[in-house]
C-alpha cells in the first residue's frame, strides 16, 4: 500500500472545556466526545503525523491558537459506552461502534492567537472552511496552502514545505 502524505486539519475546542494550554500541559490527549457524523468521518480519515490547527471556538474572539499532531488512526471513543459520561450514546454498540476518536499531541502554541476576523480578512485564506459563513463543524480538513498561511500569520516556529 502506498504511503499517503501528511494531511492538514482544523479541530475546534472551547477553551473553557479544553484549551491549547491544557494540551501543552498534558502533551497528548484523546479527542473524544465528537458526536457529528461528518466530523467523525473526517477523524476516521486521519493518520499519525497529520497536522492540526488547534482552534479556540466560543471564545472572545474565536481563533487559531496553536498546532497539534495526530498520533494514531481513529479508534472507538470509549465515552460512548460509559453511562456516566455526558457523551454516552445508548444506541452505539461495541460490535459496531458509532463514534471514533484520535489522539492528538501538542506541537506549538502561537505567541498570539489569530482571531477569526483576521483569518476571514486574509485573501490568501479564501475558501478555507473555518472562514466561511455557517462553518460550525468541529473537525474539518484544511488545504496545505491555507495551513502554511496560518503558520506564517502566527510566526510559528514550525514550517511546512
Amino acid at each position: 500500500m502506498a504511503k499517503r502524505g501528511v494531511k492538514y486539519w482544523l479541530m475546534k475546542s472551547e477553551p473553557g472545556s479544553y484549551s491549547i494550554d491544557d494540551l501543552e500541559r498534558g502533551r497528548r490527549e484523546p479527542w473524544d466526545g465528537i458526536r457529528n457524523y461528518q466530523a467523525r468521518n473526517f477523524m476516521r480519515e486521519m493518520a499519525a503525523g497529520d497536522l492540526v490547527i488547534f482552534y479556540h471556538s466560543s471564545a472572545k474572539p474565536p481563533g487559531a491558537a496553536g498546532i497539534a499532531r495526530i498520533c494514531c488512526e481513529a479508534y472507538p471513543d470509549p465515552t460512548q459506552f460509559d453511562k456516566k459520561s455526558k457523551h454516552y450514546d445508548p444506541k452505539s454498540n461495541k460490535d459496531d461502534p458509532r463514534w471514533s476518536l484520535v489522539d492528538v499531541e501538542f506541537v506549538e502554541k502561537f505567541t498570539e492567537e489569530i482571531p477569526l476576523r483576521t483569518l476571514k480578512e486574509d485573501p490568501a485564506l479564501e475558501g478555507m472552511r473555518v472562514t466561511q459563513k455557517g462553518s460550525r463543524l468541529s473537525v474539518q480538513p484544511v488545504e496545505k496552502k491555507h495551513f502554511k498561511r496560518v503558520l506564517e500569520m502566527a510566526r510559528a516556529k514550525m514550517k511546512v514545505q
